[in-house]
């Protein structure tokens, strides 16, 4: 099986695959506003940006696949009639780009109704392409999955906290690369090997985040993988080192 080179693309929340053609984002949350408004921010509809911003990624990588890592939508367990309206005319604008491949989060109930025809969803459990496994986040992937040599999760929205020498933080998005605690690994998964895990920044820019210094991985990965060793990269590439030493 052959080893597939998975890059981030500078200054993006974002994932190519060149050999294969697959471009990889995760968590747009569309819809997100709606719960902003209702803690007082008056936010603007971010779908048309980001659909924008899709494309102009889309026309420079020109990719066969669009993986989305799950939580398309936001509201959950209902949606209003205009995020339902923004979700089908988001993915039926980014469809003539390449196939749609939905890998459903914990947001993304009934999204395959708002999907148009041609979207292909798949199990919430996760999806394997050559040695590499997907899934959202937010569940225990597949047995596949997890044993392929590379798993690439949404959900977190991973950003680091960083103080400076007056105290004052600031919250940067970044990529988190690791691996799993060998016994907690083992013990959930017996007949896996060493396994990867790279963990993408959220797409929508109003989704907030996890800092990984202070509050770890969320969800059940989080609980067998060993942040504290892992590898700290913000999105223009930078590398801040390992999460332990980053306060």
């Amino acid at each position: 099986m052959k080893s597939l080179d998975v890059q981030p693309i500078l200054n993006e929340p974002t994932l190519f695959i060149e050999s294969e053609k697959i471009l990889i984002i995760a968590d747009l949350h569309i819809g997100i506003e709606r719960e902003l408004r209702e803690y007082g921010l008056n936010a603007p509809s971010q779908t048309s940006n980001m659909t924008d911003h899709l494309i102009s990624l889309c026309k420079k990588y020109r990719p066969r696949n669009i993986v989305l890592l799950g939580d398309i939508k936001h509201n959950i367990p209902s949606s209003t009639i205009q995020e339902r309206n923004d979700i089908k005319n988001s993915l039926e604008t980014i469809q003539s780009y390449g196939t749609i491949h939905i890998i459903p989060g914990n947001h993304d109930g009934n999204v395959s109704k708002m999907s148009p025809e041609g979207v292909i969803i798949h199990p919430s459990d996760g999806i394997v392409i050559e040695n590499i496994g997907f899934v959202h986040g937010h569940r225990w992937p597949g047995v596949k999955v997890m044993k392929c040599e590379q798993i690439i999760i949404g959900h977190t929205h991973p950003n680091i906290m960083l103080t400076d020498r007056l105290g004052y933080k600031t919250f940067e998005p970044c990529w988190i690369k690791g691996k799993f605690i060998k016994n907690k690994l083992k013990e959930k998964y017996p007949d896996t090997n060493d396994v990867k895990i790279l963990v993408i920044p959220a797409f929508n820019e109003l989704c907030g985040g996890i800092a990984v210094n202070r509050e770890g991985v969320a969800g059940p990965m989080g609980r067998i993988m060993n942040v504290d060793n892992s590898e700290v990269y913000l999105l223009d590439g930078s590398f801040l080192g390992k999460v332990k030493n980053i306060k």
